[in-house]
């Protein structure tokens, strides 16, 4: 191999190394950027579970219902529970297999919001009362579509996901919130369901990752070292 394509091949590997340090570089510092925004999430999603709950939002609040902002907002129902059977949504608990209670109710105000009245084991399910009632709980997405693998199939009433849309839909309620209510623990009646069992945890593992991300890159640095030594003692004197 002649000098010069000697000295192209190592100008090749050193260029080719040095973009993979950098490409490194960039991922641990995208990683750290992750970890403050993932901690800056937890702190106000922990402050709003531990607020004082606010009135259920509106249709005039709806368009501004989405999942960061939103979500896990403790909220105070007042209304009526409708005569509609309720929607029963597979769910695992620490209880257990079971399903999930979505019965519709309708406000104060005059709309109707979807409550999740809490976990049963079976599907026999005592009916709420239809009195009017103040209960307090946690404002939650809609789920679309269903679970893994499993589509909701509302023509065999067969539910996976809490899709409010879908639910409404198939118990013909019209309109109603594009949210639903996980009710907490003290608006759980006596023999259930069992309310408050919303679990809120977000994975955080940013931190390691951006680590992994630099050790790799100190790893390259170290082989463009050793690679640029080796390159020294076998040149042409």
């Amino acid at each position: 191999m002649t000098r010069r394509a000697t000295g192209a091949r190592v100008a090749a590997g050193v260029v080719a190394l040095l973009l993979l340090i950098v490409l490194l570089v960039a991922l641990g510092t995208w990683q750290v950027k992750r970890l403050a925004w993932k901690r800056d999430l937890i702190a106000q999603i922990d402050a709003r579970v531990h607020a004082a709950p606010v009135a259920v939002p509106g249709p005039a609040a709806w368009l501004e219902i989405d999942g960061p902002r939103a979500q896990y907002r403790r909220v105070r129902l007042t209304g009526r529970f409708l005569p509609v059977p309720p929607a029963l949504v597979q769910a695992a608990t620490v209880h257990g297999a079971g399903w999930w209670v979505m019965a519709p109710m309708r406000t104060e105000q005059g709309f109707v919001v979807l409550a999740n009245r809490g976990f049963v084991p079976t599907r026999a399910v005592a009916p709420p009362s239809l009195g009017p009632v103040t209960l307090t709980g946690l404002l939650r997405i809609t789920e679309l579509g269903g679970g893994f693998l499993r589509s909701n199939d509302p023509a065999r009433d067969a539910w996976y996901s809490r899709d409010v849309a879908a639910i409404a839909a198939a118990r013909k309620l019209g309109v109603v919130a594009p949210y639903f209510v996980d009710l907490d623990a003290a608006s759980a009646p006596a023999g259930g369901p069992i309310g408050g069992l919303t679990i809120v945890a977000f994975p955080n593992n940013h931190l390691v990752y951006a680590i992994t991300w630099y050790v790799l890159a100190m790893m390259v640095a170290g082989a463009l070292v050793v690679f640029l030594r080796a390159d020294r003692r076998t040149a042409p004197r």
